[in-house]
């Protein structure tokens, strides 16, 4: 499994192909997303950057579409499906239930 720091400088990477491929300098790139250039070459580097300077970036380099992939699919909010799986959690849970009959009969 990579560290950290070796994400961090994957990430960098990939984001320097994509200036490049764009035919970007640093500078260009560090205006177009309005970060300071610092902040640039240390995403780039892979030195640690903000999730604001990531976004910036990403949206100057009209690759946001990135973003979109990391979070889930939009689901709509049923509360009836909610109500219906917590009440199977809850007999799996509890197991199947016994009748007691009485000793009378009924």
């Amino acid at each position: 499994m990579a560290t950290t720091d070796q994400l961090e400088q994957t990430l960098g990477d990939g984001i320097r192909a994509v200036r490049l491929a764009r035919r970007l300098t640093q500078v260009e790139l560090a205006d177009r997303a309005n970060v300071s250039l610092g902040a640039l070459k240390h995403l780039e580097s892979g030195a640690g950057a903000t999730t604001t300077t990531l976004v910036k970036v990403l949206r100057a380099l009209d690759a946001d579409d990135w973003l979109h992939r990391l979070s889930p699919p939009e689901q709509p909010f049923d509360p009836l499906a909610l109500l219906e799986q917590r009440q199977r959690e809850q007999r799996r849970a509890t197991g199947p239930r016994r009748v007691r009959h009485r000793a009378d009969g009924s």
